[in-house]
């Protein structure tokens, strides 16, 4: 195998001579390699260390790519192809494979090509359902022709003291230390608000001048104990069509319905606001957007 590995290698006693097999599991787990794998280990565009960027932010760091040889040991059974595919995160359900028609690759600078012998997809779909029971954001407004903030709702992703919701800290409390075992997942434990999400998104209207209005977008972290990097945020304004600027972040449209452009993505910039730190004073990123009025689309009026 190469590009990845086997959390287990199982039992693989069957084969007497010769170096055993990788993995010798009939279901087993496969997980990228880190960046920095052997040379020998790797395979082209592999060891991302399990950690993808979306396609808009990164195309080099979208996908990871493995290699493996399966053998059918002493059986003398056709080999299949393998089935119940699944990515073994919370919300992620996967379809059987299919077969498509077989990949090809540039070889000798673009002269030839080879083809494999065929070639399967198996579609992934995610739930945030499925992930997570209740929401981990929720997005407050204001505007500065009203002193009222619309807060985010109560409760929004949990309420204090119920037994499904987060550990919290109130003002004050410092966060506890974990000790935590190799591949354990933890829980978050958020700052003591209202509202008990571990992110809050937060839409300003900051002014409104002639042919243009300005928004200021900030988002908090209220976990103590997780970052995010690579973060990004996804907006649906009808007035998205007509962003004139953007001022700390990275823009990309998502036009998902023909010439419909009410959809935007923001992401940070590398290097400067690309990780989203843990709770705290610098626990949160911002930018500004100025935008062109069109009264046809979107105005302050009711």
């Amino acid at each position: 195998m190469w590009g990845a590995e086997a959390t287990e290698q199982g039992n693989c006693s069957a084969f007497k001579s010769g170096n055993r097999p990788h993995c010798c599991e009939k279901a087993p787990v496969i997980i990228d390699l880190l960046p920095g794998a052997r040379y020998n280990k790797q395979f082209s565009n592999c060891c991302k260390g399990g950690v993808l960027s979306s396609m808009t932010q990164d195309d080099e760091k979208y996908g990871s790519s493995f290699q493996m040889t399966v053998g059918r040991g002493a059986s003398n059974k056709t080999g299949s192809m393998p089935g119940n595919f699944s990515l073994g995160i919370p919300g992620y359900t996967c379809g059987e494979p299919f077969e498509v028609p077989p990949s090809k690759f540039v070889e000798d600078e673009g002269r030839r090509r080879t083809q494999a012998v065929g070639t399967w997809n198996i579609t992934c779909s995610y739930s945030q359902f499925r992930a997570q029971s209740s929401p981990t954001c929720c997005v407050s407004l204001s505007a500065f022709y009203n002193k009222t903030i619309v807060s985010c709702p109560t409760c929004s992703c949990g309420c204090q003291g119920l037994p499904r919701s987060a550990q919290c800290l109130k003002d004050g409390e410092l966060p506890p230390v974990f000790k935590l075992e190799r591949d354990e997942v933890l829980e978050p434990v958020v700052r003591c608000t209202q509202h008990m999400c571990p992110i809050r998104v937060h839409w300003h209207v900051k002014q409104s001048y002639t042919k243009y209005w300005r928004v200021k977008i900030t988002i908090t972290n209220y976990n103590f104990v997780r970052n995010f990097s690579g973060w990004n945020l996804v907006v649906l304004h009808p007035n998205m069509r007509n962003i004139t600027q953007v001022f700390s972040f990275n823009y990309s449209p998502l036009n998902q319905y023909g010439d419909i452009n009410d959809t935007g993505m923001f992401y940070g910039i590398k290097y400067y606001n690309d990780m989203l730190l843990q709770a705290g004073e610098s626990g949160n990123v911002q930018t500004e957007l100025l935008l062109n009025k069109d009264p046809a689309m979107f105005t302050f009026k009711e």
